[in-house]
């Protein structure tokens, strides 16, 4: 499940890299052409709130991302439901501090009996193949 993880993650990330070169090119556009402020907060935050509505509105909304629907993954909550606005932004957050702390959160995921990354258990969801969702649902 790991390797679909990495795998799912870096087709998300390749995605979202292209929007933020884009709009950041109409950012520039906008401006005549002059060049963004190495370190402008503004910037900065532009970009991690495209970065957090990417992720968000996807978990939220069909619990996929593009890269999880490609490799059959599914955010669920731990009752099998569809997580929610709160549960996709506390997932979010959650996976940046894992990030941040070196990517702790994510190494877990060897060590958890379940497979589960800190911010699944903390967020209380958890990431399963497509083909378990539909089961859970009552779908074949």
């Amino acid at each position: 499940m790991l390797l679909r993880r990495l795998a799912a993650a870096l087709y998300d990330w390749l995605i979202v890299g292209g929007l933020l070169v884009f709009t950041s090119f109409i950012l520039v556009a906008l401006r005549g052409g002059a060049a963004i402020p190495p370190g402008d907060p503004a910037y900065q935050a532009f970009l991690i709130v495209q970065v957090a509505a990417f992720f968000i509105g996807f978990w939220w909304h069909g619990g996929q991302t593009p890269g999880m629907r490609t490799w059959r993954l599914r955010v669920m909550r731990e009752d099998g439901g569809s997580p929610g606005l709160r549960a996709a932004c506390a997932r979010f957050a959650l996976a940046a501090v894992s990030t941040a702390l070196l990517g702790c959160g994510f190494w877990w995921i060897l060590l958890d009996p379940q497979g589960r990354a800190w911010h699944d258990r903390l967020s209380g969801t958890r990431l399963v193949r497509t083909e378990e969702a539909g089961r859970e649902r009552g779908q074949s």
